[in-house]
C-alpha cells in the first residue's frame, strides 16, 4: 500500500535513518531478542494508548479509566498524540523485521502503516470539523449515559465514574465550540444541511426537569444492592449534574449552531469545497480502502458493478413474474403492503428470531466462531432519523457486555422485509460480529491487531459475509435474495456517489437523484445515507472495494488449490489473524495456499 509521508513522518523516517546521536563513549547495547523488545514496544504502546483513550479502554472492557474523557481535539492532546506516534515509529524502525517471525513480520507492518496513516492525517484539519449529525461525542455520550451502551452502571464507584466523565463531556463540549469558530474564521465548515440534522438531536437532550433526560435512566435501575445512603447521595448527584452541567452543555452547543455555526455553514456538501479538499480525500479513499485507487478508479469500479446487479435483479424479476422494466419492479417492492410490517417491534422481533437459524447454518461454511453473545436492539429514538439501517457494537472479549446489532425501524414502511437477512448477514452472523468478536477473543495477537482495525477489512467481510446467502442456506425466498442484491447495489451505488460528491463536484440532489433511479430505496433511508456519506467522506468506499478483493483473494484460492480447497479453513485463515490492509490479506492468503500445493 502506498502511503505518501506528511512532514512529520518524514523527520521520523530521517531521525530512524540517521541513528541514535548518542555519545561514542556509550557503552555497548546489550543484545535484545527482536520479537521480545517487539512486543514489549506494542503493550506499552497499548497501555499509554489507553490512557490517553479512556473511552477506548471501556469499549474494550478495560474500566480503569471510566472516571475519564479525553479532550482530543485540543491542542494539547493532538500535540501529544503526534508525538507519541513519532517516538513509537522511531522505536520501531530500531527493530530489524528481518529477525522476525512471520507472525511478528505482520505486527510490524500493521503497527507501521497504523502510526503513518495516523501522522499524515495530522495536516488536515479534521478537529475543525468535530460533530456532525452521523457522528458526534454528544450523541455517544448520551448512549454512554442511557446505560444502555459501554460505560457499566453495576457499582457505585461506575456511577461516580460517570459523574466526572460529564464534567469532561462539557470540556469537550466547550472544546468543540472553539475549534468550530476557528473552523469558521478558516473556511472549514460543515453542510448545512448536516448541521441542521444536529440540532434536533442536541435538542432532544435539552429537557426541564432532570428525571426526563435520558442520562437519569441509571438512577432509575440503580442496583438493589446499593445501601440507601448510596442511593440518595447519587441520585441527588445524578440530579444536579444533568440539570448543571450535561443539559447546560447541551444547551451551549445547540446555541452556538442556531445562533452562529449554521450562518456561517457551507452549501456546498463535497470535501473538495474545502481548503486542500482533493488531497484530503484522496488520502481518506486510501486509508478507508487500503488501495493505491484514485477516486475516478473507484467511481467507474461502482458505475460497472451498478450495471452488473441490475442484470442479477432482472433475472429475480423472471422468477417472481414481475412484469414490467426494473424501476417499477422497484417501485412494487418499496410500496407493496406485503413487504412491510405494521409495527417497530416486529421488525425488531423478526431480526431476533433469525439469530439461532443463521447461526446453526454458519456451521455449514465455518469452523471458527465467536464465543461472545450478541443482541438485537432498536436504534434509540434521538439518533434514528439521521442513523444508518443497522450497524454493530462490539461486546467484550470475556462477554461480559454481549454485542450488539442496532436495528433502524424509523419510517416502518421505508424497512422492507425483503432487506432483513442480508442485513443480518452483515452485522451479526456471518458477518461484524464474527469477525469483529474472532479478533477481540485472539489472545495470540498483540493488544493493538485485537482491537484495531482496517475499514476494508471489516466493511469488506460485512459485505462478503452478505454474499454467502446462498451458500449458507438463506435467500430461498426470490425476495429475500433480491433484498441481498439490493444490499450489494446499495454498495456499488456508494462508490458513485461517494467520489461524487467528494472528487466530482456533485450535489446533494444529484446523488438522491442517482439512488432513486438506480435501486430501491425509500426517500428516508435515501436522504439519511446521502448525508452520512457527506458527514464520513470515503467510509462508504471501503465496502465493496473490501468485499470485491476478499472475493477476488477465494476465487483464486478455489482455482489453485482445486479440490483441496477447503471454505471451513479459508474462513479461518481470513478471520484468525484480526483486520489488516487488503495487500496484506492477499499476501497472506497467497501463503497459505503455497503451503498446500
Amino acid at each position: 500500500m502506498k502511503l505518501p509521508t506528511s512532514a512529520a513522518l518524514a523527520a521520523v523516517l530521517l531521525i530512524a535513518a540517521c541513528g541514535d546521536a548518542r555519545d561514542e563513549a556509550a557503552p555497548e547495547a546489550i543484545d535484545v531478542d527482536p520479537s521480545a523488545a517487539l512486543n514489549a514496544l506494542f503493550e506499552e504502546h497499548f497501555e499509554r494508548n489507553l490512557e490517553m483513550n479512556p473511552l477506548s479502554a471501556t469499549y474494550i472492557g478495560d474500566y480503569r479509566y471510566n472516571d475519564r474523557l479525553a479532550n482530543s481535539i485540543s491542542p494539547e492532546y493532538r500535540a501529544a498524540a503526534t508525538a507519541m506516534d513519532e517516538e513509537f515509529l522511531r522505536r520501531l524502525l530500531e527493530i530489524d523485521r528481518e529477525q522476525l517471525g512471520y507472525q511478528d513480520q505482520l505486527s510490524y507492518d500493521l503497527f507501521k502503516i497504523k502510526r503513518a496513516q495516523s501522522l499524515e492525517a495530522d495536516q488536515f484539519p479534521s478537529h475543525l470539523q468535530p460533530i456532525n449529525q452521523f457522528y458526534s461525542l454528544t450523541s455517544t455520550f448520551a448512549r454512554l449515559g442511557s446505560g444502555a451502551s459501554a460505560h457499566p452502571f453495576k457499582t457505585v464507584k461506575d456511577y461516580d465514574d460517570f459523574l466526572s466523565r460529564a464534567d469532561q463531556f462539557a470540556i469537550n463540549v466547550d472544546q468543540a465550540i472553539t475549534n468550530m469558530r476557528e473552523g469558521m474564521r478558516e473556511g472549514v465548515v460543515q453542510p448545512r444541511i448536516l448541521m441542521e440534522k444536529l440540532v434536533p438531536q442536541l435538542a432532544s437532550q435539552i429537557v426541564d426537569e432532570p428525571e426526563d433526560s435520558s442520562f437519569y435512566a441509571p438512577v432509575r435501575n440503580m442496583p438493589d444492592a446499593f445501601s440507601a445512603e448510596d442511593r440518595a447521595r447519587l441520585t441527588a448527584a445524578y440530579a444536579d449534574k444533568i440539570s448543571n452541567t450535561i443539559i447546560p452543555a447541551y444547551e451551549r452547543l445547540n446555541n452556538f449552531i442556531g445562533d452562529d455555526y449554521l450562518a456561517a455553514a457551507r452549501e456546498t456538501v463535497g470535501l473538495s469545497a474545502l481548503p486542500e479538499g482533493e488531497e484530503w480525500y484522496a488520502y481518506l479513499v486510501r486509508v478507508r480502502t487500503t488501495t493505491d485507487m484514485t477516486p475516478d478508479d473507484i467511481h467507474q469500479t461502482g458505475l460497472a458493478e451498478v450495471a452488473r446487479i441490475h442484470g442479477e435483479m432482472r433475472g429475480v424479476m423472471e422468477t417472481v413474474g414481475f412484469d414490467g422494466e426494473l424501476e417499477d419492479f422497484f417501485e412494487f417492492v418499496n410500496t407493496d403492503e406485503q413487504f412491510f410490517f405494521d409495527d417497530a417491534e416486529q421488525l425488531i422481533q423478526g431480526y431476533r428470531d433469525m439469530s439461532d437459524r443463521i447461526s446453526e447454518l454458519a456451521k455449514n461454511l465455518f469452523d471458527i466462531f465467536p464465543k461472545s453473545p450478541f443482541e438485537v436492539r432498536r436504534v434509540e429514538p434521538f439518533r434514528e432519523q439521521s442513523a444508518a439501517g443497522g450497524s454493530y457494537m462490539s461486546g467484550t472479549a470475556d462477554g461480559s457486555r454481549p454485542g450488539v446489532f442496532y436495528a433502524n425501524a424509523y419510517d416502518i414502511k421505508a424497512r422492507g422485509k425483503w432487506a432483513m437477512e442480508s442485513l443480518f448477514l452483515h452485522e451479526a452472523i456471518p458477518g461484524h460480529h464474527f469477525q469483529i468478536m474472532i479478533q477481540h477473543e485472539n489472545e495470540e495477537l498483540p493488544g493493538f491487531r485485537r482491537y484495531g482495525g482496517f475499514t476494508a477489512f471489516s466493511e469488506g467481510w460485512g459485505l462478503y459475509a452478505e454474499s454467502l446467502g446462498k451458500e449458507l442456506g438463506v435467500y430461498t425466498d426470490p425476495y429475500q435474495y433480491f433484498g441481498g442484491l439490493n444490499a450489494e447495489l446499495w454498495r456499488s451505488i456508494r462508490l458513485v456517489v461517494d467520489t461524487g460528491l467528494h472528487a466530482k463536484g456533485w450535489t446533494r440532489q444529484q446523488v438522491l437523484d442517482y439512488m432513486y433511479a438506480n435501486s430501491a430505496v425509500a426517500e428516508a433511508r435515501a436522504v439519511a445515507e446521502a448525508e452520512r456519506f457527506m458527514a464520513i467522506p470515503g467510509q462508504a468506499l471501503a465496502y465493496k472495494i473490501g468485499q470485491l478483493k476478499i472475493r477476488e483473494i477465494r476465487d483464486n484460492a478455489e482455482a489453485r488449490l482445486g479440490d483441496k480447497f477447503d471454505v471451513k479453513d479459508f474462513h479461518t485463515q481470513v478471520l484468525k489473524d484480526g483486520a489488516m490492509p487488503l495487500s496484506m490479506l492477499d499476501a497472506k492468503i497467497d501463503r497459505w495456499v503455497e503451503a498446500q500445493l
